[in-house]
């Protein structure tokens, strides 16, 4: 239909110019001139008004394909009050501009939903070009690393430069762990790479994760399997000894009772023999109790979670220990901040915790001037119950650091290396971690997290 229109019309145009252009010509042979200077201005004025006819289509669709090389579909091309031979192809121009709008809302909602995706998880991203030039960054990203922007990778030098020297080697399709210190939280990442072209351009794609919490589950879950057989081993050896010991040791007393006319060397002898039986048997209890104990630690499994005031447990601990670090001019300083400040944990595991820190911190600062240890309670910026023990003492050399939570691990003479390794599983056991930072001389601040 709108070929023929544009066909009549066309037909129409050229028929009034052969009318004229007769006309013009049979005027010309009578010598009137007025009529055929009239005709000659028809004849150019129709001519023009027959080119555009022709072409206003054409101008239509360059002025929508300018559109569309721009991405402006927001054009609407009148259907209604248009001439009827372009009126098909303002339809189709609006169909194609309500299409791609339609394929521009989805894509800009699949952006978001992706972003948003991305900003939620717990996995750090960073993207950028091949001069370092920052595209993209999460949330994740900036609150592990406590970063509020980056733009650029290559400034990631002067704050975390070992994170950035590991991102500098890391090959794509190789994942690597790197251990990092953030506002004294030292934490382990996961980070592998990628990288891709786009626009031609090429981008290098890192991902990272706080694998920490779950190395030290399986580091805790590998000493408890071994803590079960030693303990199990030691036990089932030495119990036997003890028995043995103490049933020789019965035999020799009642042979020394009986034997009133016994020589002198014959008595002595017996005495040593007996004295060696008592030493026996007293290691064997000694190694059989040292066993149960951590046959009690290994069977740790479940926490009875209620809701625990922190001043209430603060509390608790300074009455049980208060007359303890008076007696070594020990000030124990409690704050708790809100005072309404809760968490949900077994109060009987998070006292023995507590307990086991503040006993550690009172042999720091022994002999120390002004020894104070402080127990403070409160929040963090993402709403984490954080308790930290803090002591002014003599601090922890840098070479032990990383080994005073591993089982049997001491540096005190009469310890037995159980309490940090069991404050570090019943922290797991809360879903929650344990951190250090000392600096020798200065003192140091266990800071548990839930």
């Amino acid at each position: 239909m709108t070929f023929k229109r544009l066909e009549i019309g066309i037909f129409l145009r050229l028929l009034g110019l052969l009318v004229l252009v007769y006309a013009a010509v049979y005027y010309a042979h009578k010598a009137t001139y007025a009529p055929v200077i009239f005709a000659g201005f028809l004849v150019v004025a129709l001519v023009v008004e027959l080119a555009r006819y022709i072409t206003r289509s054409n101008r239509e669709l360059a002025s929508f394909i300018l559109a569309v090389k721009y991405r402006d579909f927001s054009q609407h091309f009148n259907e209604d009050h248009t001439n009827p031979s372009l009126k098909q192809l303002h339809v189709a121009f609006n169909e194609v501009n309500s299409t791609f709008r339609q394929l521009n809302a989805e894509k800009e909602a699949q952006f978001k939903y992706l972003q948003t995706v991305l900003e939620l998880i717990d996995t750090g991203i960073i993207s950028y070009d091949a001069q370092g030039q920052v595209e993209w960054v999460n949330e994740s990203f900036k609150q592990t690393l406590e970063l509020p922007y980056l733009h650029n990778i290559h400034s990631l030098q002067k704050r975390h430069d070992v994170l950035y020297d590991a991102i500098m080697h890391l090959e794509p399709g190789l994942p690597a762990v790197v251990k990092l210190t953030v506002s004294n939280r030292t934490m382990q990442l996961l980070l592998s790479a990628t990288s891709f072209k786009l626009h031609g351009r090429s981008f290098t794609l890192i991902a990272f994760k706080n694998v920490s919490h779950a190395l030290d589950e399986t580091e805790t879950e590998a000493w408890q399997k071994l803590l079960r057989v030693m303990t199990h081993e030691i036990m089932n050896s030495v119990a036997p000894i003890a028995s043995l010991a103490d049933s020789l040791r019965r035999h020799v007393r009642l042979e020394k009772e009986k034997g009133t006319e016994l020589l002198l060397h014959d008595s002595d002898l017996l005495d040593d023999v007996e004295e060696g039986i008592g030493i026996i048997q007293h290691r064997s209890e000694g190694l059989l109790n040292f066993a149960q104990v951590y046959r009690n630690f290994s069977k740790i499994t479940m926490p009875l979670l209620t809701t625990i005031y922190v001043q209430e447990l603060f509390n608790s601990i300074s009455a049980l220990l208060k007359s303890q670090l008076a007696d070594q001019n020990i000030t124990l300083l409690v704050s708790v901040e809100p005072p309404e400040l809760m968490l949900h944990a077994d109060s009987q595991l998070m006292e023995q915790v507590l307990i086991n820190l503040v006993l550690n911190a009172a042999h720091a600062v022994a002999g120390c001037a002004n020894s104070q240890i402080q127990l403070v309670g409160k929040t963090t910026d993402n709403d984490h119950v954080v308790v930290e023990v803090i002591d002014n003492g003599c601090g922890i050399p840098a070479d032990v650091l990383d080994s005073i939570f591993i089982p049997f691990f001491t540096t005190h003479k009469s310890g037995s290396g159980i309490g940090l390794s069991l404050a570090k599983q019943i922290m797991h056991l809360h879903k929650g971690r344990i951190h250090v930072h000392s600096v020798e001389g200065t003192g140091s601040v266990f800071r548990l997290e839930f």
